[in-house]
């Protein structure tokens, strides 16, 4: 396929699936939230625990959301281990336990005291001069670890960057939050859509192989770069848009 049909292709793939409810996916939780604290919040631990089956996904961070009466930034930003973690009773997600979540929550109510958003720890290393939001997510990743516990799994939640993961997750949280159209919410509208990197996981590391977007062989933070990169001559402003087309072609079988 040359690159002007494999554009073609791509954006049939994205008009397929740019409509609200095209696909499962917990992305469609955060649209029960109007409020961009709230949402901001939600997208953070819902894209931390967004792996495995779709459904199980979707069962365990609503769970958590009914637990909490659905009150993601009151509760996040009070929260307390000693008077809170009764919330968390029994919220186990494959092997991440409610101590990962403890964890978590622990580490968001950090940032909320210190940058008083999200946002706000994002744009501390994040500029418009910069190639990508590399550097930004960096601090993002360090700083939303800054209580760990070795005998948890809270590092795989929240991967840190430095490690060379692909950081899928937190790049699907960065697309949620950045862009803007029918799926994601474009809240953080401070940043650039241009400079966010698509996220990786096994569906879109086989379908970008397959399509032969990507030469490297190893699923790391090159190969994301790469991807991005490749991506960028179809789309400069809104690489990462093919994202969730991509992804969702690659579970369902689309291509192969």
């Amino acid at each position: 396929m040359n690159s002007k049909d494999l554009k073609t292709y791509l954006d049939q793939l994205y008009f397929t699936y740019r409509s609200k409810h095209s696909s499962k996916d917990p992305v469609w939780i955060l649209h029960e939230f109007q409020d961009a604290k709230d949402i901001e919040i939600a997208g953070l631990i819902t894209s931390s625990y967004a792996y495995g089956q779709v459904d199980q996904i979707n069962m365990f961070v609503t769970r958590f959301l009914k637990n909490i009466n659905f009150k993601v930034h009151e509760f996040t930003s009070n929260y307390s281990e000693h008077k809170d973690k009764k919330y968390l009773t029994d919220l186990k997600y494959r092997f991440n336990t409610e101590d990962d979540l403890s964890l978590l929550l622990k580490n968001i109510n950090n940032v909320l005291n210190k940058y008083n958003s999200l946002e706000n720890l994002f744009l501390e290393n994040y500029s418009n001069e910069h190639l990508n939001i590399l550097a930004a997510l960096g601090n993002f990743t360090e700083k939303l670890n800054e209580y760990s516990d070795h005998e948890t799994y809270h590092s795989y939640l929240i991967p840190l960057v430095k490690n060379r993961s692909t950081c899928k997750r937190l790049n699907l949280y960065l697309r949620w939050m950045i862009r803007k159209d029918e799926i994601d919410f474009g809240i953080w509208d401070r940043c650039e859509k241009s400079k966010l990197i698509m996220p990786v996981d096994t569906h879109i590391y086989k379908v970008s192989r397959k399509l032969k977007l990507v030469k490297r062989n190893t699923c790391d933070m090159k190969f994301a770069l790469e991807l991005t990169n490749k991506l960028k001559k179809f789309d400069p402003e809104d690489p990462v848009k093919y994202d969730f087309a991509l992804c969702h072609a690659g579970m369902e079988k689309i291509i192969r």
